[in-house]
């Protein structure tokens, strides 16, 4: 019996720890199913939601008429227009959705007609009324997007010869058998092992004036960023993020940065106030620090901040590749003891973890958590009833909708400024150079999916990769 076939299991077990069984492969199957589980109820919950919409305003089937009515998925993206695009001669309609990250719709040439703009997650529906057979061609009307191809044909075929489309393109040859089960095999190899770890803590050296000083060295590294995939990644001390720098406020600070790239660099704190000429943007502040030199940053930390660094000169080479980390001074700034939509946070409240997650989606590092694409993703175990903070960090290029399955994010800082009226969100979307942080409350025992809601970003044709981790609720001790 394949996996697919299997039925669920009657009760969730203990969630294994990272460090004990949870590469097994009964805890790797028992993850799949329920990946597939939550997943096949997204799928149908947008399904039913597009069949819904489609019956109110078209009346569902065919009305009586004797007529086909058809129901097409159409999703866009950067830049692209994909899904369902053939049909019989009829009654069409569209149900739209922006899988991207900004702004898209969709308009007919030939019919002067036009879905309304939607925002990344919009959906919409386009109803084109009846349509003879012929080619339409479907487009995105926003200045620039068609010339850089979001253009594709809708085939209307004779009622009584139409044929579905074939999926062709990376699907072409495939058997539905195939394909559902090359994306099962890439959910059931979750969690994979790789070299390296990013995010890693680090211990400073405490001189004598109680300066905190910290050495970096910035080189060009092999990076494992899934199993067995081997990418030439920019790195700070052999990791990617880098490691991980706490200060309390008021601490002296000094970081030492020894260059081993083959090009110019320099490290810029962003979010965190420093002097002009610590802000580590040559030749503005300082001279480009040469491959093989050394450069000292000095200063105080005067200000609580959720921040990070990363490289500013040919950022888009290093940045991209790996030279990013997360850098935080003074305590998380929690809502303690504040009501938001009924949910009072504890006054003493002591989160199980917090956790840095720094989004990619370029260079070699491509689309990443914390340097690593799924299936080598960290999973995150936290126990029933326990709280936990992430910070996200968007280090890449375009932005992220982070996606918790079941838990609400409370989203009470931006940037690390902690925000008047904290709210709570199903999904975060995250623009490069932003930070969130958020807080979640781990009520509900189970193995839980955690993803960009870019679906491109999570799943291609060869399965499950890039964004997408889980969220490992164990019952009680």
């Amino acid at each position: 019996m394949s996996v697919i076939d299997q039925p669920a299991p009657a009760a969730v077990p203990p969630a294994p720890r990272p460090d004990e069984s949870s590469g097994s492969p009964l805890g790797s199957a028992l993850f799949a199913i329920g990946v597939l589980g939550i997943l096949g109820l997204i799928a149908g919950l947008i399904a039913l939601a597009f069949v819904a919409l489609v019956r109110d305003d078209n009346g569902g089937g065919d009305g009586g008429s004797g007529t086909a009515s058809s129901a097409l998925d159409i999703s866009l993206s950067e830049f692209a227009i994909d899904g369902e695009l053939g049909a019989p001669a009829g009654a069409v309609t569209l149900n739209i959705v922006n899988a991207g990250a900004i702004e898209h719709n969709v308009a007919v040439r030939e019919l002067d007609v036009q879905s309304n703009n939607l925002q990344s997650r919009g959906v919409d529906t386009l109803a084109l009324g009846e349509l003879e057979p012929g080619t339409y061609e479907l487009y995105c009307s926003i200045p620039g997007h068609a010339e850089s191809g979001m253009v594709a044909d809708l085939e209307i075929s004779d009622a009584d010869s139409f044929q579905p489309a074939d999926l062709g393109g990376e699907h072409a040859g495939l058997s539905p058998a195939e394909m559902d089960q090359m994306m099962v095999d890439s959910m059931l190899a979750f969690p994979a092992e790789t070299e390296g770890l990013g995010n890693q803590l680090m211990e400073p050296e405490i001189l004598a004036n109680g300066t905190k000083r910290f050495e970096l060295t910035a080189e060009v590294i092999p990076w494992e960023v899934s199993p067995g995939e081997f990418v030439e990644a920019w790195a700070y001390n052999g990791q990617v993020p880098g490691p991980y720098i706490k200060l309390d406020v008021g601490d002296r600070v000094q970081i030492e940065l020894t260059n081993l790239t083959p090009m110019g660099t320099d490290i810029h704190w962003h979010g965190i106030h420093t002097p002009n000429d610590q802000d580590g943007v040559s030749p503005y502040t300082q001279d480009p620090i040469a491959s093989g030199d050394t450069f000292t940053y000095e200063f105080d930390a005067e200000d609580p901040a959720i921040g990070m660094y990363h490289a500013h000169l040919h950022s888009q080479t290093s940045v991209i590749n790996g030279m990013f980390a997360a850098f935080q001074i003074g305590d998380n700034p929690l809502p303690y003891g504040q009501t938001v939509s009924g949910v009072t946070i504890p006054e003493d409240l002591v989160p199980a973890f917090e956790k840095p997650m720094v989004l990619n989606d370029a260079g070699t590092i491509g689309l990443t958590l914390n340097g690593k694409s799924f299936p080598a993703t960290e999973p995150i175990v936290i126990d029933e009833g326990e709280w936990g903070v992430i910070h996200y960090y968007n280090e890449g290029l375009t932005a992220h909708p982070m996606h918790l399955h079941q838990f609400p994010q409370l989203v009470y800082a931006k940037d690390g400024i902690p925000l008047d009226s904290p709210y709570w969100a199903d999904t975060i979307n995250v623009a490069p150079g932003e930070r969130y942080s958020v807080l979640f409350n781990a009520d509900t025992v189970g193995t839980w999916v955690y993803h960009c809601h870019i679906l491109t970003h999570v799943e291609r044709t060869e399965g499950m990769f890039g964004m997408v981790t889980a969220m490992i609720v164990n019952p009680k001790p």
